[in-house]
C-alpha cells in the first residue's frame, strides 16, 4: 500500500470491525520516533525556502520532508522553515533501496 521510502511503510496496521460485520483494515497513528536515527550535521534554513526544498537540499528528495520533521521534534513541516537561519538537524539516509 506504501513505498518502502514512506513514513508510514513501518507503521503497523489493524482492523476495525463495522456494526455490520464488515473489516476494515488502516494503519494505527504515527507517532515520530525521536532521536532514534542518527544525524548527519546541521543546515540552516535559507530565505523563502520551502520544506521540500529544504529535503531535496539536504536528503536529495523532497517527499522525505518528514524525515528533518521527526529530526527536529515537529509535527508541522510549516514550522521547520518558519525562520530563516534556524539549524536544522538533518538524518543520516536510511531510505531503503527501490527495487
Amino acid at each position: 500500500m506504501f513505498s518502502p521510502s514512506s513514513r508510514y511503510s513501518q507503521v503497523p496496521e489493524a482492523t476495525y470491525e463495522a456494526p455490520d460485520g464488515t473489516q476494515i483494515t488502516y494503519k494505527r497513528r504515527r507517532f515520530p520516533p525521536l532521536q532514534q536515527q542518527g544525524v548527519f550535521g546541521q543546515t540552516p534554513v535559507l530565505p523563502e525556502e520551502r520544506v521540500d526544498q529544504l529535503a531535496a537540499r539536504t536528503l536529495r528528495d523532497p517527499l522525505q520532508y518528514w524525515r528533518l520533521c521527526d529530526s527536529n521534534g515537529v509535527m508541522d513541516p510549516l514550522e521547520l522553515v518558519a525562520t530563516p537561519g534556524r539549524r536544522v538537524r538533518v538524518p543520516l539516509s536510511l531510505v531503503p533501496e527501490q527495487k
